[in-house]
Protein backbone atom coordinates (compact mmCIF):
# COMPACT_ATOMS: atom_id res chain seq x y z
CA UNK A 1 0.00 0.00 0.00
CA UNK A 2 1.41 3.38 -1.06
CA UNK A 3 0.67 6.17 1.40
CA UNK A 4 -0.11 9.42 -0.45
CA UNK A 5 -0.16 12.98 0.86
CA UNK A 6 -2.12 15.20 -1.53
CA UNK A 7 -1.36 18.92 -1.33
CA UNK A 8 -3.84 21.09 -3.20
CA UNK A 9 -6.66 18.57 -2.98
CA UNK A 10 -9.42 20.94 -4.11
CA UNK A 11 -7.72 22.23 -7.26
CA UNK A 12 -7.94 20.79 -10.77
CA UNK A 13 -5.01 18.40 -10.30
CA UNK A 14 -6.12 17.55 -6.77
CA UNK A 15 -9.62 16.56 -7.83
CA UNK A 16 -8.31 14.32 -10.58
CA UNK A 17 -5.76 12.83 -8.18
CA UNK A 18 -8.59 11.92 -5.79
CA UNK A 19 -10.27 10.11 -8.66
CA UNK A 20 -7.07 8.18 -9.43
CA UNK A 21 -6.48 7.31 -5.77
CA UNK A 22 -10.09 6.24 -5.26
CA UNK A 23 -9.91 3.87 -8.22
CA UNK A 24 -6.66 2.19 -7.15
CA UNK A 25 -6.78 -0.13 -4.08
CA UNK A 26 -3.00 0.07 -3.84
CA UNK A 27 -3.11 3.79 -2.98
CA UNK A 28 -4.09 5.19 0.42
CA UNK A 29 -4.73 8.89 1.01
CA UNK A 30 -3.22 9.66 4.41
CA UNK A 31 -3.11 13.47 4.30
CA UNK A 32 -4.67 16.27 2.28
CA UNK A 33 -4.39 20.05 2.20
CA UNK A 34 -6.06 22.94 0.43
CA UNK A 35 -5.40 26.64 0.16
CA UNK A 36 -8.71 27.82 1.58
CA UNK A 37 -11.49 25.31 0.85
CA UNK A 38 -12.61 22.96 3.67
CA UNK A 39 -11.63 19.32 3.02
CA UNK A 40 -12.99 17.43 6.02
CA UNK A 41 -13.35 13.70 5.54
CA UNK A 42 -10.90 13.27 2.68
CA UNK A 43 -8.07 11.80 4.74
CA UNK A 44 -7.05 11.07 8.38
CA UNK A 45 -4.99 14.26 8.42
CA UNK A 46 -6.14 17.47 6.74
CA UNK A 47 -5.10 21.12 6.74
CA UNK A 48 -6.42 24.30 5.18
CA UNK A 49 -3.80 26.95 4.43
CA UNK A 50 -0.38 27.37 5.99
CA UNK A 51 2.87 25.43 5.78
CA UNK A 52 2.11 21.70 5.35
CA UNK A 53 5.44 20.34 6.58
CA UNK A 54 4.26 19.58 10.14
CA UNK A 55 1.33 17.67 8.67
CA UNK A 56 3.70 15.73 6.44
CA UNK A 57 5.85 14.82 9.43
CA UNK A 58 2.79 13.33 11.13
CA UNK A 59 1.46 11.57 8.02
CA UNK A 60 4.70 9.78 7.06
CA UNK A 61 3.72 9.46 3.37
CA UNK A 62 5.52 7.39 0.77
CA UNK A 63 4.59 9.91 -1.93
CA UNK A 64 3.86 13.64 -1.71
CA UNK A 65 1.76 14.84 -4.62
CA UNK A 66 2.44 18.58 -4.57
CA UNK A 67 -0.36 20.24 -6.51
CA UNK A 68 -0.23 23.46 -4.49
CA UNK A 69 -0.56 26.65 -6.51
CA UNK A 70 2.49 28.84 -7.09
CA UNK A 71 5.43 29.70 -4.85
CA UNK A 72 3.45 28.48 -1.82
CA UNK A 73 4.35 24.93 -2.84
CA UNK A 74 8.04 25.45 -2.08
CA UNK A 75 8.18 24.19 1.57
CA UNK A 76 6.60 20.85 0.66
CA UNK A 77 8.94 20.38 -2.29
CA UNK A 78 12.00 20.94 -0.12
CA UNK A 79 10.59 18.76 2.69
CA UNK A 80 9.99 15.77 0.43
CA UNK A 81 13.41 15.99 -1.21
CA UNK A 82 15.23 16.37 2.11
CA UNK A 83 13.35 13.45 3.70
CA UNK A 84 13.92 11.01 0.86
CA UNK A 85 10.20 10.88 0.08
CA UNK A 86 9.06 10.48 -3.52
CA UNK A 87 7.85 13.84 -4.82
CA UNK A 88 5.13 13.74 -7.46
CA UNK A 89 5.58 17.32 -8.62
CA UNK A 90 2.70 19.22 -10.16
CA UNK A 91 3.84 22.48 -8.58
CA UNK A 92 6.36 23.54 -11.22
CA UNK A 93 6.74 27.01 -9.70
CA UNK A 94 8.63 25.72 -6.65
CA UNK A 95 11.27 24.06 -8.83
CA UNK A 96 11.46 27.09 -11.12
CA UNK A 97 11.93 29.49 -8.21
CA UNK A 98 14.22 27.29 -6.13
CA UNK A 99 15.98 25.16 -8.72
CA UNK A 100 19.46 25.14 -7.21
CA UNK A 101 18.18 24.88 -3.63
CA UNK A 102 15.85 22.05 -4.61
CA UNK A 103 18.65 20.13 -6.30
CA UNK A 104 20.78 20.56 -3.17
CA UNK A 105 17.89 19.26 -1.03
CA UNK A 106 17.55 16.23 -3.30
CA UNK A 107 21.28 15.60 -2.99
CA UNK A 108 21.03 15.71 0.82
CA UNK A 109 17.95 13.56 1.20
CA UNK A 110 17.87 11.42 -1.90
CA UNK A 111 14.23 12.17 -2.71
CA UNK A 112 12.98 11.05 -6.11
CA UNK A 113 11.20 13.61 -8.29
CA UNK A 114 8.53 12.30 -10.66
CA UNK A 115 7.03 15.18 -12.64
CA UNK A 116 3.25 15.34 -12.98
CA UNK A 117 3.11 18.01 -15.69
CA UNK A 118 2.04 16.12 -18.80
CA UNK A 119 5.05 17.37 -20.75
CA UNK A 120 7.64 16.58 -18.11
CA UNK A 121 6.05 13.25 -17.30
CA UNK A 122 6.37 12.44 -21.00
CA UNK A 123 10.03 13.48 -21.06
CA UNK A 124 10.70 11.52 -17.85
CA UNK A 125 9.24 8.38 -19.40
CA UNK A 126 11.04 8.82 -22.72
CA UNK A 127 14.34 9.47 -20.93
CA UNK A 128 14.21 5.97 -19.42
CA UNK A 129 15.43 4.76 -22.82
CA UNK A 130 18.56 6.89 -22.84
CA UNK A 131 20.16 10.10 -21.59
CA UNK A 132 18.62 13.06 -23.45
CA UNK A 133 20.75 14.90 -25.96
CA UNK A 134 18.01 17.51 -26.27
CA UNK A 135 14.35 17.94 -25.29
CA UNK A 136 11.24 19.09 -27.13
CA UNK A 137 8.34 20.54 -25.16
CA UNK A 138 5.03 20.82 -26.97
CA UNK A 139 2.57 23.68 -26.49
CA UNK A 140 -1.03 23.80 -27.68
CA UNK A 141 -0.61 27.50 -28.42
CA UNK A 142 -3.58 28.35 -26.20
CA UNK A 143 -6.77 30.11 -27.30
CA UNK A 144 -4.95 32.95 -29.07
CA UNK A 145 -2.62 31.03 -31.37
CA UNK A 146 -2.03 32.98 -34.58
CA UNK A 147 -3.22 36.34 -33.26
CA UNK A 148 -1.20 39.54 -33.52
CA UNK A 149 -0.34 41.86 -30.65
CA UNK A 150 -2.96 44.32 -31.87
CA UNK A 151 -5.57 41.58 -31.71
CA UNK A 152 -4.49 40.61 -28.20
CA UNK A 153 -4.84 44.12 -26.80
CA UNK A 154 -8.55 43.75 -26.11
CA UNK A 155 -8.94 40.10 -25.12
CA UNK A 156 -10.78 39.38 -21.89
CA UNK A 157 -10.08 37.00 -19.04
CA UNK A 158 -13.06 34.88 -20.12
CA UNK A 159 -11.56 34.50 -23.60
CA UNK A 160 -8.15 33.65 -22.17
CA UNK A 161 -9.68 30.98 -19.94
CA UNK A 162 -11.18 29.13 -22.92
CA UNK A 163 -8.32 26.67 -23.47
CA UNK A 164 -8.75 24.58 -26.64
CA UNK A 165 -7.54 21.20 -25.36
CA UNK A 166 -6.96 21.13 -21.58
CA UNK A 167 -9.27 21.75 -18.61
CA UNK A 168 -7.19 23.37 -15.87
CA UNK A 169 -7.28 25.92 -13.08
CA UNK A 170 -7.54 29.62 -13.85
CA UNK A 171 -3.92 30.58 -13.23
CA UNK A 172 -2.36 27.83 -15.32
CA UNK A 173 -4.90 28.45 -18.09
CA UNK A 174 -3.91 32.11 -18.31
CA UNK A 175 -0.25 31.01 -18.27
CA UNK A 176 -1.02 28.76 -21.22
CA UNK A 177 -2.62 31.65 -23.09
CA UNK A 178 0.46 33.86 -22.59
CA UNK A 179 2.88 30.91 -23.07
CA UNK A 180 4.25 31.66 -19.59
CA UNK A 181 3.38 28.09 -18.67
CA UNK A 182 5.67 26.83 -21.40
CA UNK A 183 8.34 29.24 -20.20
CA UNK A 184 8.07 27.84 -16.69
CA UNK A 185 8.32 24.35 -18.17
CA UNK A 186 11.53 25.22 -20.00
CA UNK A 187 13.13 26.24 -16.70
CA UNK A 188 11.69 23.20 -14.92
CA UNK A 189 13.03 20.87 -17.63
CA UNK A 190 16.49 22.39 -17.27
CA UNK A 191 16.59 21.46 -13.58
CA UNK A 192 14.82 18.11 -13.88
CA UNK A 193 16.95 16.72 -16.68
CA UNK A 194 20.21 18.72 -16.40
CA UNK A 195 19.92 19.78 -20.03
CA UNK A 196 21.29 23.19 -21.12
CA UNK A 197 18.70 25.77 -22.15
CA UNK A 198 19.95 25.87 -25.72
CA UNK A 199 19.05 22.17 -26.00
CA UNK A 200 15.44 22.64 -24.88
CA UNK A 201 13.10 23.39 -27.76
CA UNK A 202 9.46 24.46 -27.71
CA UNK A 203 7.10 23.71 -30.60
CA UNK A 204 3.42 24.51 -30.97
CA UNK A 205 1.32 21.37 -31.40
CA UNK A 206 -2.37 22.40 -31.39
CA UNK A 207 -3.96 19.00 -30.79
CA UNK A 208 -1.88 18.21 -27.66
CA UNK A 209 -1.41 14.57 -28.68
CA UNK A 210 2.40 14.54 -28.52
CA UNK A 211 3.35 15.57 -24.99
CA UNK A 212 7.12 15.54 -25.27
CA UNK A 213 10.07 14.33 -27.34
CA UNK A 214 13.51 13.23 -26.20
CA UNK A 215 16.27 13.31 -28.79
CA UNK A 216 19.11 10.83 -28.21
CA UNK A 217 22.73 11.12 -29.27
CA UNK A 218 22.38 8.40 -31.94
CA UNK A 219 19.89 10.49 -33.89
CA UNK A 220 16.78 8.73 -32.63
CA UNK A 221 13.85 10.67 -31.14
CA UNK A 222 11.48 9.11 -28.61
CA UNK A 223 8.01 10.67 -28.30
CA UNK A 224 5.19 10.20 -25.80
CA UNK A 225 1.69 10.35 -27.31
CA UNK A 226 -1.78 10.19 -25.80
CA UNK A 227 -5.05 12.01 -25.37
CA UNK A 228 -4.75 15.13 -23.18
CA UNK A 229 -5.94 13.89 -19.77
CA UNK A 230 -4.08 14.66 -16.55
CA UNK A 231 -5.17 11.40 -14.93
CA UNK A 232 -2.50 9.62 -16.99
CA UNK A 233 0.58 11.47 -15.62
CA UNK A 234 -0.99 11.58 -12.13
CA UNK A 235 -1.47 7.81 -12.13
CA UNK A 236 2.03 7.24 -13.50
CA UNK A 237 3.59 9.35 -10.75
CA UNK A 238 1.62 7.72 -7.94
CA UNK A 239 2.23 4.13 -9.08
CA UNK A 240 5.80 4.43 -10.43
CA UNK A 241 7.69 2.24 -11.33
CA UNK A 242 4.55 0.28 -12.18
CA UNK A 243 1.98 1.58 -14.64
CA UNK A 244 -1.59 1.20 -13.40
CA UNK A 245 -4.61 1.03 -15.69
CA UNK A 246 -6.65 4.20 -16.24
CA UNK A 247 -10.02 4.76 -17.94
CA UNK A 248 -8.35 6.76 -20.73
CA UNK A 249 -8.71 5.09 -24.16
CA UNK A 250 -5.73 4.19 -26.28
CA UNK A 251 -4.83 6.72 -28.95
CA UNK A 252 -6.42 6.53 -32.39
CA UNK A 253 -3.63 7.82 -34.63
CA UNK A 254 -6.12 8.79 -37.34
CA UNK A 255 -8.16 11.00 -35.01
CA UNK A 256 -6.08 14.18 -35.04
CA UNK A 257 -3.28 15.65 -37.16
CA UNK A 258 0.26 15.72 -35.78
CA UNK A 259 1.27 19.22 -36.84
CA UNK A 260 4.05 21.32 -35.32
CA UNK A 261 4.89 25.03 -35.62
CA UNK A 262 7.41 27.47 -34.25
CA UNK A 263 6.11 29.60 -31.37
CA UNK A 264 5.67 33.33 -31.96
CA UNK A 265 7.91 34.66 -29.20
CA UNK A 266 7.56 38.26 -30.36
CA UNK A 267 3.82 38.26 -29.82
CA UNK A 268 3.88 35.94 -26.81
CA UNK A 269 6.78 37.49 -24.93
CA UNK A 270 6.47 35.38 -21.79
CA UNK A 271 8.19 32.39 -23.38
CA UNK A 272 11.24 34.43 -24.40
CA UNK A 273 11.38 36.17 -21.01
CA UNK A 274 11.39 32.82 -19.20
CA UNK A 275 14.27 31.53 -21.27
CA UNK A 276 16.20 34.75 -20.65
CA UNK A 277 15.55 34.49 -16.91
CA UNK A 278 16.66 30.88 -16.85
CA UNK A 279 19.85 31.59 -18.77
CA UNK A 280 20.71 34.48 -16.44
CA UNK A 281 20.31 32.14 -13.48
CA UNK A 282 20.46 33.23 -9.86
CA UNK A 283 17.07 34.39 -8.63
CA UNK A 284 15.90 35.64 -12.02
CA UNK A 285 13.66 32.57 -12.51
CA UNK A 286 12.22 33.22 -9.04
CA UNK A 287 11.53 36.84 -9.99
CA UNK A 288 9.93 35.77 -13.29
CA UNK A 289 7.58 33.43 -11.48
CA UNK A 290 6.71 35.91 -8.72
CA UNK A 291 6.05 38.78 -11.12
CA UNK A 292 3.90 36.56 -13.30
CA UNK A 293 1.80 35.38 -10.34
CA UNK A 294 0.95 38.95 -9.37
CA UNK A 295 0.31 40.06 -12.96
CA UNK A 296 -1.96 37.09 -13.74
CA UNK A 297 -3.99 37.71 -10.58
CA UNK A 298 -4.42 41.36 -11.61
CA UNK A 299 -5.53 40.35 -15.10
CA UNK A 300 -8.08 37.89 -13.71
CA UNK A 301 -9.40 40.67 -11.45
CA UNK A 302 -9.77 43.02 -14.41
CA UNK A 303 -7.08 45.42 -13.22
CA UNK A 304 -4.76 45.11 -16.23
CA UNK A 305 -4.89 43.96 -19.84
CA UNK A 306 -3.58 40.75 -21.35
CA UNK A 307 -0.45 42.30 -22.85
CA UNK A 308 0.31 44.06 -19.57
CA UNK A 309 1.22 40.70 -18.04
CA UNK A 310 4.40 40.37 -20.09
CA UNK A 311 5.14 44.12 -19.81
CA UNK A 312 5.02 43.96 -16.02
CA UNK A 313 7.16 40.83 -15.86
CA UNK A 314 9.76 42.27 -18.23
CA UNK A 315 9.93 45.47 -16.20
CA UNK A 316 10.40 43.52 -12.96
CA UNK A 317 13.19 41.43 -14.47
CA UNK A 318 14.97 44.60 -15.55
CA UNK A 319 14.84 46.02 -12.01
CA UNK A 320 15.75 43.04 -9.78
CA UNK A 321 19.39 42.22 -9.11
CA UNK A 322 18.94 38.47 -9.61
CA UNK A 323 21.66 37.55 -7.12
CA UNK A 324 21.74 33.84 -6.22
CA UNK A 325 19.92 32.80 -3.04
CA UNK A 326 21.94 30.83 -0.52
CA UNK A 327 18.95 29.70 1.56
CA UNK A 328 15.16 29.82 1.63
CA UNK A 329 15.07 33.14 3.46
CA UNK A 330 17.04 34.85 0.71
CA UNK A 331 14.84 33.19 -1.90
CA UNK A 332 11.68 34.43 -0.17
CA UNK A 333 13.16 37.93 -0.14
CA UNK A 334 13.83 37.75 -3.88
CA UNK A 335 10.31 36.50 -4.47
CA UNK A 336 8.80 39.33 -2.41
CA UNK A 337 10.97 41.96 -4.10
CA UNK A 338 9.64 40.99 -7.53
CA UNK A 339 6.06 40.99 -6.26
CA UNK A 340 6.55 44.43 -4.72
CA UNK A 341 7.94 45.79 -7.98
CA UNK A 342 4.90 44.64 -9.95
CA UNK A 343 2.42 45.89 -7.37
CA UNK A 344 4.24 49.23 -7.19
CA UNK A 345 4.17 49.57 -10.99
CA UNK A 346 0.43 48.89 -11.06
CA UNK A 347 -0.18 51.29 -8.18
CA UNK A 348 1.76 54.10 -9.85
CA UNK A 349 -0.09 53.53 -13.11
CA UNK A 350 -3.41 53.67 -11.28
CA UNK A 351 -2.39 56.85 -9.45
CA UNK A 352 -1.33 58.46 -12.71
CA UNK A 353 -4.61 57.55 -14.35
CA UNK A 354 -6.52 59.06 -11.42
CA UNK A 355 -4.66 62.38 -11.76
CA UNK A 356 -4.97 62.61 -15.52
CA UNK A 357 -7.54 61.77 -18.18
CA UNK A 358 -9.50 58.62 -17.54
CA UNK A 359 -7.49 55.55 -18.51
CA UNK A 360 -9.02 53.34 -21.20
CA UNK A 361 -10.77 50.22 -19.97
CA UNK A 362 -8.57 48.18 -22.31
CA UNK A 363 -4.85 48.91 -22.07
CA UNK A 364 -2.77 49.90 -25.03
CA UNK A 365 -0.66 47.38 -26.88
CA UNK A 366 2.52 48.87 -25.49
CA UNK A 367 2.70 50.32 -21.99
CA UNK A 368 5.55 51.62 -19.88
CA UNK A 369 5.69 49.90 -16.50
CA UNK A 370 9.20 50.74 -15.42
Amino acid sequence: MTRVALLGATGSIGRQALEVIGANPGLELVAATSGSTPIDGLAPLTQVGGDPTTLLERARPDVVLNATLGFAGLPATIWALEHGVTLALANKESLVAAGELALAARERGGGLVIPVDSEHSALFQCAQLGAPESLVLTASGGPFRGRTRDELAEVTAAQALAHPTWTMGAKITIDSATLANKGLEVIEAHFLFAVPYEQIEVVVHPTSIVHGVVRLRDGASIAHLGYPDMRVPISFALTYPDRAATPIPSLDLTAAPLEFFEPDVETFRMLALAREAGERGGTYPCAYNAANEIAVAAFLDGGIGFLDISALVESALERVDGAPAHDLDELRQADQRARDLVEDAMRRRLDGAARGPKAPAVPAVEREWA
